[in-house]
Formats: structure tokens, C-alpha cells, sequence
């Protein structure tokens, strides 16, 4: 078994034998091949081993529209980055990943626009990226791949939900949360529930967390509680850094715990801050992982490339499926 995880970067190679090793796959590197890159196992293991795979899809988009413009000189496909991510999809079912779902935010306000009035909101997201959204959610659909489109809950939210269904299933071994977003590190349990940053070639379990923000994973919400997270639009309490934070927290425990005197007026605020960095895990969104089992591109698949402009996806999901059977 690989030692315990630190946020650290490694090289394609690297990160192929640690995913390998953190889920525990054992076997000889002509066995496993290439279907070890991400920890999915070969095919004799396949049908006793269940690894599941969560994506961030809006920060999928995110990262293929902003990674595109380097190559395109600021001329936008109209579905350049919708493309990015069913390749990037495709090229995890190619390698093994056998249990998929996608969660997306179908708008970008939620509940948390109620509590805080600077929460993150649609403003400012450039019309070319918008107008991909609700295309990625229906060419997903079509790629057979399980999507939760969230409206009063957030992407995160139903990342942090489905994590905690599939975690309950004592058939899977590994939960997969493929995001680099800070708020997800709440969701790491020891080395089975895991974050992995595909762009930087991170793997993220409990000690890496701890490595990271100087604290445990339950303890995230209170962190950037106190430090602010600028991505979503909350401050944070001013004068608490990083590091105090972390002070902070391994000597009193949850902001609830910490001593009146510590926050002072401040409590209730901070309090608040736990409230929007606190993931809702409770979203009734599959019943067991049986149901993010991948089977194929629909039947509209193919008209669905065409309009997206690249009708190779079409034959490589087919190809994919084919491999299943």
C-alpha cells in the first residue's frame, strides 16, 4: 500500500503507479497496463472492484475554454470546450473507468445567494462560456454518461452528495473527486474518498489535506470560514490567515468550540462563512453506484457530435462500449 498521500505533484508515470496503489490493485505492470493510470484495475478485477469517478464538469469548461484560448488567439469555437470535455471523459472510459457522473451547475446562483448578498453569481462569466453550460449537460446525457444538473444546490454540492452515497456502498473501494476546488477537501475520508486534480497531477487524501491547509478535512468548512475564499465571494475574518486559521483550529476544534473571547463580536459572522463553505450532502441524487455504471453512448450520440463539430467522439464511444461487452 502507498504511504499516505501528500499534495504533491508528480509526473504522468508517477501518477499512474500511485493511483494504482492507493486503490489498492495489485498485479504485475504487463497485467495492468494502462488501465492503472487512474486506479481503475484491469479487466479481472473490474466486475469485484468498484472505483467510482466524480467530475466537476463546470470546472471542466472552465479549464477547456480558458486552455483553448492559448491555442485559438481569443477566436472561440462555439463548443471548443464542450469538445475538451467528452474527450477528457472518453479518455477516462478508454482507460478503464467504469462508474461515472458528472455533476454541473445548471445556473450559477444557489441557496447561498439568500445568505451572503456577495456570493458568487453569473456576472461576469463571458457569453461565449455561458452559452456552453446546458449544451455539456445534454451531450453528456447523450454520451450515456449520468449528469446532475443543480440549480438551488451547486456542482459541489451534488459532488459532495454523491461522494457520500457512494462511500455508503460497501462495494466501492475508492471514491474519486476529480476537482482541485479547496471546498471538495471536505469530502476526503482517510485514502478511500480522494481529490484528484487532473490539470496538476494531484492526489489528495486525508494526510494530503492536512499537509495542505494545516488541518483535517472535517474541519474545512471552519477553515475558509476564517480565511475567506475569493472564488466564491466571502471574505473570511480579517486578520486570520492561513495559518492562524490552522492555529486556531488544532488547539480549539470547530469555530463553535472556540472560546467567546477568540471571535468576540465576530462569531456570528464567521458562523455564516462555515454556513456557505459547509457542502449540502444530503441530495438524493442515486441509490447505489450500480447506477453510474456506463453503458454506452445513447442512440442520438452521433447526431449530437455532428452538431458539436467533431464527429470523431462518435466512433471512439462506440469503440469504448464495445470493449464492455
Amino acid at each position: 500500500m502507498f504511504p499516505a498521500e501528500t499534495s504533491i505533484r508528480v509526473d504522468p508515470r508517477e501518477l499512474a503507479l500511485r493511483m494504482g496503489r492507493l486503490t489498492g490493485v495489485v498485479g504485475r505492470p504487463s497485467v495492468l497496463g494502462r488501465s492503472a493510470r487512474y486506479g481503475y484495475g484491469d479487466a479481472i478485477h473490474r466486475e469485484s472492484i468498484v472505483i467510482v469517478h466524480l467530475i466537476d464538469g463546470t470546472y471542466e469548461l472552465f479549464r477547456h475554454f480558458y486552455g483553448l484560448r492559448r491555442f485559438t488567439k481569443g477566436s472561440d469555437r462555439p463548443f471548443g470546450a464542450v469538445i475538451g470535455v467528452l474527450n477528457g471523459v472518453l479518455q477516462m472510459i478508454e482507460e478503464g473507468a467504469t462508474h461515472l457522473g458528472v455533476a454541473t451547475d445548471h445556473v450559477i446562483e444557489s441557496f447561498r445567494n439568500e445568505l451572503w448578498s456577495g456570493y458568487k453569481t453569473g456576472d461576469g462569466i463571458e457569453p461565449a462560456l455561458l452559452a456552453q453550460f446546458h449544451p455539456l449537460e445534454q451531450a453528456l446525457e447523450a454520451l450515456g454518461i449520468i449528469v446532475w444538473p443543480m440549480i438551488e444546490l451547486e456542482a459541489d454540492d451534488a459532488l459532495a452528495s454523491a461522494a457520500a452515497i457512494a462511500a455508503r456502498d460497501p462495494r466501492v473501494q475508492k471514491v474519486c473527486i476529480w476537482t482541485p476546488d479547496k471546498d471538495l477537501a471536505q469530502c476526503v475520508r482517510a485514502a478511500r474518498v480522494v481529490q484528484v486534480d487532473r490539470k496538476s497531477k494531484t492526489i489528495r487524501d486525508a494526510d494530503g489535506v492536512r499537509g495542505k491547509f494545516g488541518v483535517s478535512p472535517e474541519l474545512i468548512p471552519d477553515y475558509l470560514a476564517l480565511v475567506g475564499d475569493s472564488a466564491d465571494g466571502y471574505p473570511g475574518i480579517p486578520g486570520i490567515g492561513p495559518k492562524g486559521a490552522a492555529r486556531l483550529l488544532t488547539r480549539y476544534g470547530r469555530i463553535e468550540e472556540f472560546p467567546a473571547d477568540v471571535l468576540g463580536e465576530r462569531r456570528e459572522l464567521a458562523l455564516l462563512f462555515k454556513r456557505l463553505a459547509t457542502l449540502r450532502s444530503d441530495a438524493p441524487l442515486f441509490a447505489d453506484a450500480d447506477e453510474l455504471r456506463w453503458l454506452g453512448p445513447s442512440a442520438g450520440f452521433h447526431a449530437c457530435a455532428e452538431r458539436l463539430g467533431d464527429p470523431r467522439l462518435s466512433p471512439r464511444a462506440t469503440k469504448a462500449a464495445a470493449t464492455r461487452t
